[in-house]
C-alpha cells in the first residue's frame, strides 16, 4: 500500500510539474484540458471462500471529471487527476449475506436448502480521486490518436447497502411475491477506503480499462481478505 500511495504521490506531483515548468511550451490550440470520463464493465473478488458464490452480471459504473496538464516539452505525454463516483453492483448466487448481522464478521451462507433471494446484490459507491500519466500517438488529433494511461485511484467510501427481489423457499416458490423487495443499508462491514491501480488502451474515444483494488473489500477482522477487480470500456475525450 505504501508503494501505491507512493504512486499517486508521484503522479500528482507530474501533474503538477506538466503545469508550472518553466521549459519553453508547445502550443496546442485546439487540444481539450478537461473532459468527461465514463467506465462501465464486470467487476469481481478475488480469493473468494466457497460460501460466498457471485454470480450474474456483476458490474461497476464510474463518472469522473478529469483535467488534463499535457507536458510542455511532449506533446505526446500529458498528466491526468480528477474527481468523481465510483460503483460497484455484485451478485450473488443462493447465498445469504446477513448485512443486519450484530457481530463483527459479515456472514456468507450457502442457500441451497433455506430460504434465501431470488436475487441478491451488495452496491458500494465511492468518492473517488484517480490519477493518470497518458501517452497519445497523435496529439493534435485526438479522435484518430491510439491512447494509452496507466495510474491510481483513491476512494472513500460513501454508501453501501444491499438488495435482495423475490425471496423464496428451497424449491423456489416466492414466499412474500416476485415483486417483494427489501434493502438495507450499512457501512460497518465494508472497507472505508479504496485504493486501485488502472489502465487504460483505445482509440479516439473507446477504450478498454482495467484496476484492481490492493485493498480488501471488507474491513479487517470482517471477513476474508477479498480484493475487488474491474474490466470494462471506456469512454473518454483524452
Amino acid at each position: 500500500m505504501k508503494k501505491l500511495l507512493l504512486l499517486i504521490t508521484v503522479l500528482t506531483g507530474m501533474v503538477a510539474s506538466a503545469q508550472t515548468s518553466d521549459t519553453k511550451t508547445i502550443k496546442m490550440p485546439n487540444r481539450t484540458k478537461d473532459h468527461f470520463m465514463i467506465q462501465y464493465g464486470i467487476d469481481g473478488w478475488t480469493s473468494r471462500p466457497d460460501s460466498v458464490r457471485t454470480g450474474g452480471f456483476s458490474r461497476h459504473f464510474n463518472t469522473y471529471i478529469m483535467f488534463d496538464k499535457p507536458f510542455k516539452t511532449n506533446p505526446k505525454m500529458s498528466a491526468g487527476i480528477g474527481l468523481g463516483i465510483g460503483s460497484s453492483n455484485i451478485f450473488f448466487n443462493n447465498t445469504n449475506v446477513n448485512v443486519k448481522h450484530v457481530g463483527t464478521q459479515l456472514p456468507f451462507t450457502i442457500a441451497d436448502s433455506i430460504n434465501h433471494f431470488d436475487k441478491f446484490k451488495i452496491t458500494t459507491l465511492y468518492l473517488e480521486l484517480p490519477v493518470e500519466i497518458r501517452y497519445f500517438s497523435n496529439p493534435n488529433n485526438m479522435n484518430k490518436s491510439w491512447k494509452f494511461a496507466i495510474g491510481a485511484k483513491v476512494g472513500t467510501l460513501l454508501k453501501s447497502f444491499s438488495k435482495g427481489k423475490n425471496y423464496v423457499n428451497r424449491n423456489g416458490q416466492s414466499i412474500y411475491g416476485p415483486t417483494f423487495i427489501e434493502k438495507e443499508q450499512i457501512k460497518k462491514f465494508f472497507n472505508g477506503t479504496s485504493l486501485a491501480v488502472t489502465g487504460r488502451v483505445g482509440y479516439g474515444i473507446i477504450g478498454l480499462q482495467g484496476s484492481y483494488n490492493v485493498l480488501g473489500v471488507l474491513r479487517d477482522g470482517s471477513g476474508a481478505r477479498m480484493n475487488r477487480f474491474s474490466f470494462g470500456i471506456s469512454i473518454s475525450g483524452l
